[in-house]
């Protein structure tokens, strides 16, 4: 009998959640299509950003995206409105 690696349980709660991560995507982008098909057009407002938190920062117009940000974007086909 082998002994479980506690690396082991952490490497598989990881999987489980790139899993679920994975899932939520396609599920967003699904969504998405359908309200296209649908013939209603989408979008995202985005308010209320706090500097400094990672998720934004602060500029003149209110807030600039991550990186990660546009790459969640593009994974759901919309385009940030460069205003």
């Amino acid at each position: 009998m082998t002994q479980e690696r506690p690396a082991d349980r952490l490497m598989d709660k990881l999987l489980r959640a790139i899993e679920v991560s994975m899932k939520a995507t396609e599920a967003s982008r699904e969504a998405v299509q359908e309200i296209l098909r649908r013939g209603a057009e989408t979008g995202i407002f985005f308010a209320g950003g706090r500097a400094g938190d990672g998720t934004a920062e602060a500029s003149a117009e209110g807030f600039d995206l991550t990186e990660q940000d546009r790459d969640f974007l593009r994974s759901l086909s919309i385009r940030p409105d460069p205003r």
